[in-house]
């Protein structure tokens, strides 16, 4: 799976922090050239990839609004010239409330980012990679895309409705050389399970042991994760929701 990406293009929203971080970092350590993508600079990430020899660029870009979508795919596309890997990663948790508390301003950040912005993404990759023949993406949901999580009502639809378009787009293109995959983490430790736990009142603790597996997992998990997901090494799997969640759902 490692030589496969040598001298490959992947492009990765979400990439300053956490999940999105850990797989920029590792398309590159395995050899791909990596657009790095996100509304806030990305200083530690393309220093990990600089470190490891890699080649990165940085794109700043909010991937609800789709002028800077469209851009932040040409811009990989002119420095690059090819998009052969997309782990459209990017995503807010929003405030915690009861579904009848949430407010209009908060449900529309989240669905315009977790959603939308996976939509967007999905719409100038796939119509490039649509080019080249060949192409694979693989979107970020989570364990809240496949259960119901109480008090996160916007996030929780968000990620629904990417396993749905993920569904959907890897059916649209599985006679065009395109897969479409999503990768569904449960508690990782990363910034947004940091901000989770100071705005909900709990311990890191309490999150972990509520994980049968005992602890935490790590965006490096999740990154194997989407990498395999992108590889060679899983042809024969298009419009899947791979659940990495240390038996969260299997509850």
């Amino acid at each position: 799976m490692e030589n496969q990406f040598q001298d490959k293009v992947a492009l990765v929203t979400g990439a300053s922090s956490g999940i999105g971080q850990a797989t920029a970092i590792m398309f590159a350590q395995r050899g791909a050239r990596v657009a790095v993508a996100d509304w806030m600079e990305a200083p530690e990430t393309m220093r990990a990839i600089e470190a490891a020899g890699g080649q990165a660029l940085f794109i700043k870009c909010d991937v609800s609004d789709n002028s800077q979508v469209q851009a932040m795919v040409a811009q990989t596309l002119s420095t690059f010239g090819r998009l052969d890997y997309a782990f459209n990663n990017a995503g807010i948790e929003g405030a915690s409330a009861p579904t009848h508390e949430v407010t209009e301003e908060n449900f529309d950040k989240v669905i315009g980012i977790n959603l939308k912005g996976v939509w967007l993404c999905m719409k100038y990759e796939i119509a490039h990679m649509l080019g080249q023949g060949k192409g694979t993406i693989v979107n970020c949901s989570s364990i809240a895309g496949v259960i119901g999580f109480p008090g996160i009502a916007a996030y929780t639809a968000s990620k629904h409705g990417v396993i749905g378009l993920t569904k959907t787009a890897a059916l649209e293109y599985a006679t065009s050389g395109l897969r479409v995959n999503a990768v569904c983490p449960g508690v990782i430790q990363t910034p947004m399970i940091d901000r989770f736990v100071e705005k909900n009142h709990t311990t890191k603790e309490a999150m972990a042991s509520s994980e049968p597996i005992g602890r935490c997992g790590t965006p490096e998990e999740i990154a194997e994760a989407a990498l395999w997901l992108c590889s060679d090494a899983s042809s024969f799997t298009t419009g899947h929701a791979l659940v990495v969640d240390g038996g969260w759902v299997a509850r």
